[in-house]
């Protein structure tokens, strides 16, 4: 049943307080709720594999689609490039700051039938519902773009942040999927997580001006914790950089710190995600935002469980 659009409203109570005026301080509130919520339940991912998502905020599957898919696949993704360049335009379409280059793709399940079916298979949905015990639905899709020597690096931030404060998700009842779509080096900018941050919620300073989004897609300031806030988490935690073929799997939860750095190598990086959320945690209004963002960034008014693809 689809959703009922809710009004916008500004400095909606929070249990996660963020975008915090200029000369606050920073917090580190730790987290409420699980990260897996189907403890021990039946799924593809087996008992350790959920203890590890549970305790450092992601899983990686490398090889996890056959060769055959991923050549579909890919040349989906050449479809969606040269639809994006030849619609340059469409909102739904990031542009690189201070270049024509394409930095991201959004609501590709709308754009690609190849991709909308991908998020619906079986394997996906049985992680998604494994993970967050509940039916789901997308709360968003993109592709996020690095080609060799032009891609450039995405900020230290968490999701849930956003999602919580622009989007009016209520909970940390949600995770990303991406699927490779180019081979994951050390080298050509692959995401770093600050592995156990998710349960921490860094509430940042700096509030949200209007149409935030249509600046922090390209380069995001606000909603992102300071350095010091990094350094200590790293100092805490470490940093990793999951890697593999085109085809892996990587999930990580909405709450886990992490970014990536430019992509100066001939080799490209090419990231489809598929952002999985609960159907008890659908969005309302948001916390921190006047207006909530566009449809085709969060999903609102069309929100229907995920069913299998056939």
């Amino acid at each position: 049943m689809n959703a009922e659009p809710q009004p916008a409203r500004v400095g909606r109570t929070s249990p996660y307080p963020s975008r915090l005026p200029e000369g606050s301080s920073e917090r580190f509130l730790s987290r409420d709720v699980p990260t897996v919520w189907t403890e021990g339940a039946a799924g593809p991912l087996e008992a350790r594999e959920l203890a590890h998502f549970a305790k450092e905020g992601f899983h990686a599957s490398p090889s996890f689609f056959a060769p055959a898919d991923v050549a579909a696949m890919q040349i989906e993704l050449e479809a969606q490039l040269a639809w994006a360049r030849a619609n340059a335009d469409d909102p739904r379409v990031i542009l690189e700051p201070g270049s024509d280059a394409v930095r991201s793709i959004f609501a590709v399940h709308e754009t690609s039938e190849r991709f909308a079916g991908l998020a619906r298979d079986p394997r996906l949905l049985g992680l998604a519902r494994q993970i967050l015990g509940d039916e789901v639905y997308l709360h968003q899709t993109r592709l996020n773009l690095k080609p060799g020597f032009d891609g450039k690096e995405f900020w230290w931030h968490s999701d849930f942040e956003t999602w919580h404060h622009e989007d009016g998700m209520p909970t940390m009842r949600c995770f990303s999927c991406v699927v490779a779509l180019s081979e994951i080096t050390e080298h050509n900018g692959p995401v770093m997580f600050v592995p156990g941050s998710h349960q921490t919620f860094v509430s940042c300073v700096g509030e949200t001006p209007d149409a935030n989004h249509e600046r922090s897609l390209r380069a995001q300031t606000i909603g992102v914790p300071s350095r010091e806030a990094i350094a200590t988490l790293v100092e805490r935690h470490g940093l990793v950089a999951p890697k593999g073929p085109a085809g892996t799997v990587i999930l990580f939860d909405c709450n886990l710190m992490h970014g990536s750095g430019g992509n100066v190598t001939p080799l490209p990086r090419h990231h489809l995600f598929f952002v999985y959320n609960a159907m008890s945690n659908r969005v309302g209004p948001p916390y921190s935002a006047r207006h909530p963002r566009p449809e085709h960034i969060a999903t609102r008014t069309k929100i229907t469980p995920l069913i299998d693809a056939s």
